[in-house]
């Protein structure tokens, strides 16, 4: 009889409030699979329901304050060592994540600023992007926003990146990973893609190989790595290098499953074929 696998002691915990995505290209699929992916245990509690497909979103569907502050509490007896924010649809649902937040205080939180499908339909309304600056961003350690997305949390009275992201900073954000991938500055290479961390004692810069096509969930799969890698111990710039290799290799594997944008596989290293599966059935334990 083969041993039983040893039990882990601990995985590093992210509670992510996030919306969902049937295509698991992205939302709660995406970010469980990624902290999976980078050691930890993802605790899910939907901000949202989505209608979408890997072209656009055509509905979002708020999940209630009410059952937001239900499920988290649910969730007390976990130590949460990462939190992880996504999709934040409206007004209401935005105070409750503000308040689950506040009960962790001390745990880091990332946030993925989801403003716009990829398909371009907006997701986020100036009133609430306000709302989010003035009561979401004090609470985050880290935002993860494109260059579009970073453009449009400043407002319209900033040109440049570094002004973007100070701006943001003194709201009360303690750092930005703003990526280019979306929309590059003409400095860049066309294939290269840049990455920028902005914190108050240090900035870095990466750059990787652009990839060919457009991607459905890189914004979730880097975040959420980030979250699992900043809940297991590592240091804020570590983290930040970690969490782009993780999404470039999950791009890099990724598949398309039609005609329309390709989905990251986060879990690339599994076989692509579960042939294991059959193995393990055949041996049960015992």
């Amino acid at each position: 009889m083969a041993d039983s696998p040893e039990l882990s002691p601990h995985l590093p915990t992210v509670l992510v409030l996030s919306g969902h995505d049937p295509t698991g290209g992205a939302g709660l699929v995406a970010d469980s699979e990624a902290v999976a992916a980078c050691g930890g245990w993802a605790l899910t509690v939907p901000t949202a329901l989505t209608v979408q497909n890997c072209r656009d979103v055509s509905a979002v569907r708020p999940v209630s304050a009410a059952d937001l502050y239900a499920m988290a509490a649910a969730l007390d007896d976990f130590e949460i060592a990462a939190i992880k924010i996504g999709l934040v649809p409206d007004g209401a649902v935005l105070d409750a994540v503000v308040d689950i937040m506040r009960r962790r205080p001390g745990v880091p939180v990332v946030m993925d600023p989801v403003l716009r499908a990829g398909g371009g339909s907006d997701l986020s309304t100036a009133e609430l992007i306000d709302a989010m600056c003035r009561h979401l961003l004090p609470h985050v350690d880290i935002l993860t926003p494109n260059r579009q997305e970073l453009a449009r949390l400043a407002g319209d009275e900033f040109d440049d990146d570094t002004e973007r992201a100070v701006r943001l900073m003194s709201l009360g954000c303690q750092a930005l990973l703003v990526t280019g991938t979306d929309h590059p500055a003409g400095r860049v290479p066309a294939d290269r893609v840049e990455h920028t961390l902005h914190a108050p004692e240090t900035s870095r810069q990466w750059t990787w190989p652009r990839l060919g096509g457009r991607f459905h969930g890189s914004g979730c799969t880097l975040a959420s790595a980030l979250a699992a890698r900043l809940a297991s111990g590592e240091s804020l710039v570590t983290a930040c290098e970690q969490a782009q290799a993780f999404t470039w290799q999950a791009l890099a594997h990724g598949w398309q499953p039609g005609q329309d944008q390709r989905l990251p596989r986060r879990l690339w290293q599994l076989p692509a074929r579960p042939a294991f599966l059959a193995i393990d059935a055949a041996t049960p334990p015992g």
